[in-house]
């Protein structure tokens, strides 16, 4: 394995958030504390965010919520809908907390954050990462736990324990490497960022059970057998660091906006509706890289686990012109959703993709077409994005969208929209 060019002297702190679904939730209704809470999928489906208590109930993720909903109000828990307007702009006050403790700062999900420590070598980093869990606390009322580390890999393991026990008050440093020694001894194979399941069973099969063995693994046996992900994982578990921080993540090449529905649809209005809806919302996530699509599809599915006939169907079309104005696009979509349409079925899900997504500033000239962003378009959408994030998702919307929407997913037990609708700002009584 090559390690020229990497360093083993590197700092690196992974931030996760603690059942970070389940937490926002508990910020706005702290009558939750201390209860089994779990916040569900899609319609309402299965478990995707547990609680502490959930978990003590022995009730695994992924689970559907109807087979536990009777145990968990025993206890005297709740099961939620998912509200990701809500999580959405709680992760990004995290963020913006975290940005405050270091210059580097890489966003990796909506729940956890990488900071580049390097230059806070003076530091007492365990006294620095339970300051970041206080600061975080206090100023947006989420938990979170810290793993400090020499690689990012090794800062998973970290936080990896440092959320499991107590005795770490929510951080673990893992930078000597007697420290180091016991904790990829302690971790299995399956726990190791990076590691699917086939290698977990290949690894295994060759006696590899845990990551100090497979850090220690010969180097011909890694050449060999493992990827360059794989090659990578090994010498980030010995120390060099060669995941890079990102500190500014490449725009999305393809950006695809699809929900399962509440109840079959087979009206083509409905569907027109919610093509319409997702256009928007893809629409409103390239403009906000500054970016514009040149391609476009819309599909189509019946539900494949319902007896009888089936139907699954996309059509799509390179863009004339590269364009993020939701206007035009959900014009060109409802154009689209006709050509593949087919009247007698019941439709499950619907969505749209775009790709050959660009920057702005490198669409081509055309001497046929004016591109949105050269007349009074751009200066129109934008002022309905400004609206939009200031006053509320759908402030102003578009009519093809619907009002209704009674094909929306199911969220019968969703929590009011404390942090993006005026309406449902928490009141004080």
């Amino acid at each position: 394995m090559n390690k020229i060019g990497l360093t083993d002297q590197d700092i690196v702190a992974l931030v996760d958030c603690n059942n970070f679904y389940v937490s926002c939730e508990r910020v706005f209704d702290p009558s939750l504390e201390g209860k089994p809470v779990a916040v569900l999928s899609n319609n309402d489906g299965c478990l995707v965010s547990r609680s502490n208590e959930i978990k003590a109930l022995k009730i695994p993720m992924g689970a559907p919520g109807f087979k536990h909903e009777a145990l968990i109000r025993k206890h005297g828990g709740t099961l939620l809908s998912s509200n990701y307007a809500l999580y959405g702009d709680m992760s990004a006050r995290v963020m913006e907390v975290l940005a405050k403790f270091s210059p580097e700062l890489e966003v990796y999900s909506i729940d956890e954050a990488f900071l580049g420590l390097n230059g806070f070598r003076i530091r007492d980093l365990e006294e620095y990462g339970r300051k970041i869990r206080q600061i975080v606390k206090q100023w947006t009322g989420i938990p979170v736990s810290v793993g400090i580390s020499r690689t990012k890999t090794l800062a998973k393991i970290a936080n990896h324990y440092a959320k499991r026990y107590s005795g770490y008050r929510g951080c673990l440093v893992l930078l000597d490497d007697e420290r180091i020694e016991k904790a990829l001894r302690q971790t299995p194979v399956k726990e190791i960022w990076g590691i699917g399941g086939q290698y977990d069973k290949f690894l295994r099969q060759n006696g590899i059970e845990n990551a100090w063995q497979l850090r220690g693994a010969p180097e011909k046996f890694i050449d060999h057998y493992m990827t360059s992900v794989g090659h990578k994982t090994v010498l980030e578990l010995q120390g060099f660091s060669c995941i890079d921080m990102d500190e500014a993540p490449a725009p999305k090449k393809s950006v695809v906006c699809s929900k399962s529905f509440s109840k079959q649809v087979s009206d083509l209005a409905e569907l027109e509706e919610a093509v319409s809806t997702y256009i928007t919302r893809a629409a409103e996530k390239i403009r906000s890289q500054h970016s514009v699509a040149g391609y476009l599809m819309v599909f189509l599915n019946t539900n494949r686990f319902k007896e009888g006939p089936q139907y699954n169907n996309s059509a799509s079309t390179n863009l004339p012109v590269p364009t993020a104005y939701t206007p035009d696009l959900i014009k060109t979509a409802l154009e689209l959703l006709r050509d593949v349409y087919l009247p007698g079925f019941e439709y499950k899900k619907a969505g749209v993709m775009f790709a050959d997504i660009m920057d702005e500033d490198d669409v081509p000239l055309n001497l046929i077409e004016t591109n949105y962003l050269d007349d009074g378009r751009k200066a129109l959408i934008d002022a309905i994005d400004r609206l939009n994030r200031r006053c509320g998702r759908d402030t102003v919307f578009y009519a093809s969208c619907g009002v209704k929407k009674e094909w929306e997913m199911k969220r019968a037990k969703l929590s009011p929209l404390y942090t993006t609708r005026w309406s449902d700002l928490p009141r004080i009584k």
